[in-house]
């Protein structure tokens, strides 16, 4: 044979594809097509829209590491197609296979078929999947969802009225060591996990939820600076239920050094107004308009996220406390970025928001 004959290469060719599946099946979130991306973010449209296109509550509108802007999904949130449903799959299609080497937990004050004391713990939503290698982590604003996963993926029903937020953002491994830390503030109402012997040492207190044990006393707040997967930073804030404070003023907006425009849920409890007291201040959102030439006000969105005022800041938080009155006695928390593509999208919803003397403030 000559040198240099080629003759390998289906060996080579094989071992390629190998690498490839193997690439494919690494636990992270998914985009639309099912490819693997660092991170994504959707807003779930209200079903009470101001727009030429009348909406089902089941829009959404989507953006991630590859298309950096928003754009209407082609599915709707209750298929499995979409980014939530084909991120969620990785879970609900590898929880029995494979229960000795992944890790998962659910989360929900609003738990699916429960009558459990969920207030007890965080005002929390969201779930995680992980193996040895990385995993995903997805917060979010929907009561009642996702379904365990037996019952395999579906949306409920409440879900649709209102508008909802939701972030996924993949990590290495060694991170969720650090956002097992972020536990023991942010107290998270797990009815869905497993959380095998091999994690014990990097997620003792994940562990603890899972089994229903109580957590050891842990900090007021917490803040813990993040890496995703492609080495983006992300800043997690977990506070207490002992700390009884609306996060948004005496936290993260004094943290971040940044006024904060806020949206939240305007429903529940007694509803804080915009507030100037501090060095950096926080205003409520009253007025959203789409890209989709729609609009809808705040009353009509059960979502929650803060971006800076000045846009030379860029900070965007994506979460899961309110700004109400009673929130400042529940745990949760929110992640924070500085991604310019985040934040432009974000920012540019904003048509209205509530100055400190309430009077409404055209931007």
């Amino acid at each position: 044979m000559p040198v240099g004959s080629v003759r390998c290469h289906p060996a080579l060719l094989l071992l390629l594809l190998c690498s490839a599946r193997l690439w494919a099946a690494e636990i992270s979130c998914r985009n639309e097509e099912g490819e693997v991306v660092d991170w994504f973010s959707l807003y779930k449209l209200p079903k009470h829209v101001k727009g030429e296109i009348p909406m089902l509550g089941l829009e959404y509108m989507y953006m991630d590491t590859l298309a950096p802007q928003w754009q209407l999904s082609k599915y709707l949130i209750n298929m499995t197609q979409g980014a939530l449903g084909q991120t969620l799959m990785q879970l609900y299609d590898t929880y029995e296979s494979e229960k000795n080497s992944i890790a998962y937990a659910i989360y929900n004050d609003e738990v699916p078929k429960s009558d459990s004391n969920a207030w007890k713990r965080g005002h929390t939503k969201g779930f995680l999947l992980l193996d040895k290698s990385q995993g995903f982590w997805v917060i979010h604003s929907v009561p009642l969802f996702p379904p365990i996963p037996e019952d395999g993926y579906q949306y409920p029903a409440t879900g649709e009225t209102y508008g909802q937020t939701v972030i996924c953002i993949t990590f290495k491994y060694d991170q969720f060591t650090e956002l097992d830390q972020q536990m023991l503030s942010y107290n998270p109402g797990i009815y869905s996990c497993s959380i095998p012997d091999i994690f014990q040492a990097d997620l003792p207190n994940l562990q603890k939820l899972c089994a229903g044990s109580r957590l050891p006393s842990g900090p007021l707040r917490h803040l813990s600076k993040l890496q995703s997967a492609h080495g983006e930073t992300f800043l997690h804030f977990a506070k207490s239920h002992f700390f009884i404070d609306d996060i948004y003023v005496a936290w993260m907006a004094q943290e971040l050094k940044t006024d904060l425009l806020s949206e939240s849920w305007q429903h529940s409890g007694q509803k804080l107004p915009s507030n100037c007291s501090l060095d950096y201040h926080v205003y409520n959102i009253n007025l959203i308009q789409t890209p989709l030439n729609s609009t809808f006000y705040s009353i009509n969105d059960h979502s929650k996220w803060a971006v800076s005022r000045e846009y030379k800041d860029q900070w965007t938080c994506i979460g899961d406390l309110n700004r109400a009155a009673e929130q400042a006695w529940r745990s949760g928390g929110f992640i924070c970025t500085q991604n310019e593509h985040i934040y432009k999208a974000f920012r540019h919803l904003i048509t209205h928001y509530e100055s400190c003397s309430e009077a409404s403030t055209l931007l």
